[in-house]
């Protein structure tokens, strides 16, 4: 097994392996680099629906999927989801269509957000429809002190009103007052229960709110924020090639995807795992 940094500050690629037939200690390896480096990279494997969730268990205990997908179940691969633009017969395939993803961490929305997200490219798209992820670790450790004060000891609501891609949930209504909008709060530092490391968790800005305080002042810090984390000195841009597999921290990056072409096809498998204190 070889491994490479990506960038000075986020995510590893590994080659040289099959994530379908791991021993133990090649795995160790594995869950060490995406605890260590918040993503990882393992490119040209060729998973069945079962296989990957077989991978993806060995994070932990898996999340069912939400009910924004479309998919038909198997039985054998029933915590698998599929994030697709494809329509055939008239229904769409999967979730969450073809435009852009703003940045969000997955699932926050809930009390215990799932600890790792994995994701596997089946068909890709030569044009567009890169997914850009961002260390929240390091965004933090160089947070200007005066922003560093600022959200001391401070919650946000997340809002499960909406998708990442801005679609209104089945069952939801549209959000009038952000301080009154459903979902769940967490600490704005919030430390990582295995590496204990502190990192911003955000979820995403689309009616997010900082509790206590008014819109207004909410809204700044909000901004402030997230202008910060998303700078290219903390991101990196994941361009898919087939049979691309990538696995996420959940609590410690956040991500984001470029919209591509609606006629293009795009397929991706995906599990998530979920958090240990949930577990």
């Amino acid at each position: 097994m070889q491994t490479r940094d990506l960038t000075p500050v986020i995510g590893t690629e590994i080659s040289g392996i099959d994530v379908s037939a791991l021993e133990d200690a090649d795995f160790a390896r594995i869950r060490q680099a995406w605890l260590d480096r918040c993503l990882i990279v393992i490119r040209d494997q060729h998973l069945t629906p079962e296989q990957l969730c077989d991978f993806s268990r060995r994070f932990g205990e898996l999340e069912p999927p939400p009910a924004s997908e479309a998919r038909k179940r198997d039985e054998e691969a029933a915590e698998m989801w599929v994030i697709s633009n494809v329509v055939e017969n008239g229904k769409p395939i999967g979730a969450l269509g073809s435009g852009e993803a703003e940045w969000h961490t997955d699932m926050s929305y809930i009390p215990a957000p799932p600890s790792a997200s994995v994701l596997y490219g089946r068909e890709v798209v030569t044009d567009g429809g890169n997914t850009w992820f961002g260390n929240m670790y390091v965004a933090l450790e160089e947070l200007p002190a005066d922003l560093r004060d600022a959200i001391a000891g401070r919650q946000v609501n997340h809002d499960s009103t909406y998708t990442s891609a801005g679609d209104l949930r089945k069952g939801m209504s549209e959000v009038v007052d952000v301080t009154r909008a459903p979902g769940a709060r967490h600490q704005i530092i919030r430390k990582h229960p295995v590496t204990g490391r502190d990192a911003l968790y955000l979820g995403r800005r689309t009616n997010g709110w900082v509790v206590g305080l008014d819109v207004e002042a909410s809204d700044r810090l909000l901004d402030d924020l997230w202008a910060w984390c998303t700078q290219d000195r903390f991101t990196y841009a994941h361009t898919w090639s087939p049979d691309d597999l990538l696995v996420w921290d959940n609590r410690s990056t956040i991500h984001r995807r470029e919209s591509f072409d609606a006629s293009a096809r795009r397929v991706m498998w995906r599990c998530q795992v979920r958090d240990e204190i949930a577990a």
